[in-house]
């Protein structure tokens, strides 16, 4: 798509999105991850959503229900949000990678590599105002940059995403968090500018959103990949993280959708 075509609703990126979410369950560009995962773990939340996280790959529990960041990790992002007004239905997550890396071992960069447009047409179809990539991987990815997350954090910066410009807020991953007080008010105190940067005026975009055709080919150096259970929520939430959805008739399929596929 592109020129006219590229405005679209929210609901036509709903859909547009949930065609991806497909394409992604029947991926298998990685052969280690299909072989092992128990279901792609493609993302949930607020499909329309200015805010958005991007963390690293999915764990036990996340491979067993299908959602991201379903553990201790999740709960402390959602307390976290709790304190700035925001709940986890606002917002949308997902991974770097949509399936789980056995053993929960690192992500491969050929594993990133045949992930990474998943993510960027989530962006681009999302279109956040706001992604906070948490810990090293996402931060890397999506900054296109070896910088850790370390030097980075809670400093924010315009960057293009795929085909979208966002504003990029790098924050520690909230499992770093759990045990260390220290990196856990280090990890508030970041949390804290979020709803100044989500008041920011949306990055300018240097070119109409295009949404290419996904390749689906499996990758030259790479077997087979993800896919599986997801989430995608196209209804609107009422606060400063969420910008208002189409409403009547896509509503109402939406939430039939929504009561098909668990989505929250």
């Amino acid at each position: 798509m592109s020129g006219e075509d590229s405005q679209l609703s929210a609901g036509q990126r709903r859909e547009a999105l949930k065609e991806v979410y497909a394409q992604a369950q029947a991926c298998e560009r990685c052969a280690e991850l299909a072989a092992t995962r128990k279901t792609v773990v493609f993302g949930a939340g607020n499909a329309d959503a200015d805010l958005m996280f991007v963390g690293e790959a999915p764990g036990a529990s996340e491979d067993e229900q299908g959602l991201p960041f379903v553990g201790a990790a999740g709960k402390l992002l959602e307390k976290l949000l709790g304190e700035i007004g925001l709940m986890r239905a606002d917002v949308f997550i997902a991974n770097t990678l949509k399936c789980r890396p056995p053993g929960n071992r690192d992500p491969q960069p050929i594993e990133i590599e045949n992930c990474r447009e998943y993510l960027y047409r989530q962006v681009e179809l999302i279109q956040p105002r706001v992604i906070c990539t948490l810990g090293n991987f996402a931060t890397k990815l999506l900054r296109d940059d070896p910088t850790g997350i370390t030097r980075l954090h809670g400093q924010p910066e315009v960057r293009e995403v795929g085909r979208r410009a966002v504003r990029l807020y790098p924050i520690f991953h909230p499992a770093a968090a759990l045990y260390t007080p220290r990196m856990l008010q280090t990890l508030r105190e970041d949390f804290q500018r979020l709803p100044e940067l989500l008041a920011l005026p949306a990055p300018e975009q240097s070119q109409s959103l295009e949404i290419p055709e996904f390749d689906e080919e499996p990758s030259q150096s790479a077997g087979a990949s993800a896919a599986g259970n997801a989430s995608v929520d196209g209804a609107a939430a009422s606060t400063g993280a969420s910008r208002t959805s189409a409403g009547g008739e896509a509503a109402a399929d939406a939430a039939a959708e929504a009561d098909q596929l668990g989505l929250f």
